[in-house]
């Protein structure tokens, strides 16, 4: 029986990313908070509306702050550039800005992006979660979209090409541009060599395309965007106590458990937090027990019931999706869809607290940025009780060095 070229080509690139994302993972840490923040004589400064509590009220929207990048030569296509979008949508926001920045810098078509999970088989396509039109209206006039693969573009006479996360013109003149001149059209595959989302000490030339890649391309398709509202109009009616206030924890299980996570018991290794901590960690914020808190575990586990002990309003996807929706979304082992849920609920709670260091918490904190929602409390190791909440915020927020701060203001 033939081998199709694109199958073989598709697992050897599925390999590669799994190795590099080990690699990754075992590296990667939240940051140690500088004395600004945890030191108490420093609170002050932090100018966050809300008053008194662990609640505070959000902060003002911020606008897009970009200017809308123009091809004037958008026509002439000098090629065709293809990817796929993989490993969840932490690293679509990335592999989509990649892609823009690159292809408005050779001037090639932009082909729409399939979408494959960590199962091979585990494949969508673009409009099973974003809007297509969307994509194609905000990026008009900017790269030209084809929203299917063109007649005579196959495996065969695709060169693949490796870029990193965030790339410069200087990596594409290099490194891309002459492999594109000579073969024509080009597959672009996304590694990431840093799991934070840091804005550069110097604003670069291609900044504007990345902020409308990053933040004014992807929009759910409506059967999501409908899941993802329901969910999260149910979690607000179940927090009457707390004004419609949650809390969403981004602590899965699985992670947990890997041996990446325990750290090494050098300052700043600690990567996860488990259930356990994350409930003393809010206990001493002064979250009370009528707290409702998100997790995006799909289904429970034995290892929450010390965090459901202290906060018995804990609730996954399972507990709270509509019973209609769990056969498409859940319980069709739908992983990709899950961690899409996932991510825009946990950029539209009240607070957010990453139990996991990584690109997912970089990147809903991006969102929450732009929604004005900067109560991202990350998690830490809490002296005594009644410690002011700000003094945990995040340092993309306290800083403002996130790149959303390039794009919004």
């Amino acid at each position: 029986m033939a081998v199709d070229p694109r199958q073989l080509v598709a697992g050897v690139l599925t390999i590669a990313m799994f190795v590099m994302l080990g690699n990754m993972i075992k590296r990667d840490h939240f940051d140690p908070a500088p004395a600004s923040i945890h030191g108490t004589s420093k609170t002050s400064e932090l100018s966050l509306p809300g008053g008194d509590g662990p609640w505070k009220s959000d902060g003002v929207s911020l606008k897009p702050c970009w200017t809308k990048p123009v091809s004037e030569d958008e026509d002439q296509s000098q090629g065709y550039l293809t990817f796929s979008l993989t490993n969840g949508p932490e690293y679509h926001i990335s592999q989509i800005a990649d892609a823009v920045v690159v292809a408005k810098y050779l001037r090639a078509t932009l082909v729409l992006p399939d979408v494959r999970g960590s199962d091979p088989s585990d494949k969508r396509n673009f409009e099973d979660i974003y809007s297509v039109e969307k994509f194609v209206k905000s990026l008009d006039g900017v790269v030209k979209v084809a929203t299917s693969p063109p007649a005579g573009i196959s495996a065969r006479n695709l060169a693949v090409v490796k870029v990193p996360s965030r790339v410069t013109e200087e990596e594409i003149a290099e490194n891309i541009e002459p492999v594109f001149r000579e073969k024509g059209n080009i597959r672009l595959v996304t590694y990431f060599p840093s799991m934070n989302m840091k804005k550069s000490s110097e604003e670069k030339s291609t900044d504007s395309i990345a902020c409308l890649a990053m933040f004014g391309t992807l929009e759910l398709q409506p059967d999501v965007r409908e899941v993802v509202d329901s969910m999260v109009e149910r979690l607000r009616t179940l927090s009457q106590k707390s004004s419609g206030q949650f809390v969403a924890v981004d602590l899965r299980v699985d992670i947990l458990e890997k041996r990446s996570c325990q750290g090494n018991g050098s300052p700043g290794s600690k990567s996860c937090y488990s259930p356990h901590e994350i409930a003393d960690f809010l206990t001493k914020l002064g979250f009370n027990r009528d707290t409702t808190i998100y997790l995006t575990q799909s289904r429970w586990d034995s290892s929450l019931d010390s965090l459901k002990e202290l906060f018995p309003k804990t609730y996954t996807k399972e507990s709270i999706m509509p019973i209609d929706k769990k056969a498409k979304f859940l319980d069709s082992d739908a992983a990709e869809l899950e961690k899409v849920i996932d991510l825009y609920i946990c950029s539209e709670s009240d607070v957010f607290v990453p139990a996991i260091s990584g690109l997912f918490y970089a990147n809903v904190a991006g969102k929450r940025i732009s929604y004005g929602k900067t109560q991202i409390l990350v998690p830490a190791a809490v002296s005594s009780s009644g410690s002011s909440s700000t003094n945990y915020i995040s340092h993309y927020v306290s800083e403002k060095n996130h790149f959303a701060y390039s794009c919004f203001c």
